[in-house]
């Protein structure tokens, strides 16, 4: 993991086509914001997690029986 420490209207740039503004400070909150080509699908982590945890029950076996029977 690469730790950068940037303060409050800097951004770094990821594979040159991506940037990763610092918006916001407030406490122990920090607001970014995020520049990117709309083909990079950009998630929380959380929903992410989320996506992935899905996709795999719809490709296991009862996610394949399930899609029989509504077949």
């Amino acid at each position: 993991m690469l730790a950068l420490t940037r303060k409050k209207g800097e951004s770094i740039i990821v594979n040159n086509d991506i940037e990763i503004s610092i918006l916001e400070l407030r406490g122990d909150q920090v607001k970014i914001g995020i520049t990117a080509p709309k083909q990079v699908p950009i998630y929380r982590k959380e929903v992410y997690l989320q996506i992935q945890k899905e996709n795999e029950a719809a490709v296991s076996a009862e996610g394949l029986t399930a899609l029989e029977e509504i077949l």
